[in-house]
């Protein structure tokens, strides 16, 4: 799909006027190349999706030295799994802002501009968002926090609230 989109604009690189930045325009070709997909798909009413997220290659995490310590690597991609299965859960309207946001790194103009909204919708779903995945993972990891560090206290606080500030779910 993604490949299908660049094609798409290359051969309409004419097209581009600079009217907003060019990560926008691609972004916007590609979000209405996969919207025209699943308008077709169903139309067509396939018995089964022709993609499920079980068909997704999961790209691994990048390890940010070769001398990381294995378990530190194990722990940064179980969190790394834990974001993003919170990120699948969270409903399509927050979902997209969130990754156009986040994840492609778009200014919330841009944003706006890529989901035809005004930009303080994109502000609030983006809030709303992040306060989903903090709850999710809150939910997920919390429990599991108090029993990992029998040291607890100020030190579990800080180091918890590195590990948000990190995945970029400030409190």
């Amino acid at each position: 799909m993604l490949q299908e989109a660049y094609l798409n604009a290359f051969a309409r690189l004419d097209g581009f006027h600079g009217e907003a930045s060019l990560s926008t325009w691609l972004s916007r070709i590609a979000l209405n190349a996969a919207l025209m997909r699943l308008r077709s798909q169903k139309r067509v009413k396939r018995a089964a999706p022709a993609f499920t997220a079980a068909d997704a290659e999961i790209i691994p995490f990048p390890l940010s030295s070769p001398t990381v310590d294995p378990e530190r690597a194990m722990a940064q991609r179980q969190l790394l799994h834990l974001v993003e299965e919170a990120t699948d859960a969270l409903p399509e309207t927050f979902r997209l802002v969130f990754v156009a946001r986040v994840i492609e790194g778009l200014s919330v103009e841009e944003t706006a501009s890529l989901l035809d909204l005004p930009a303080a919708t994109v502000k609030t779903r983006l809030h709303r968002a992040r306060k989903l995945i903090r709850d999710r993972l809150e939910a997920q990891i919390g429990p599991v926090l108090i029993d990992a560090f029998p040291f607890a206290g100020a030190r579990c606080e800080r180091l918890t609230e590195a590990v948000i500030a990190k995945l970029g779910l400030e409190k």
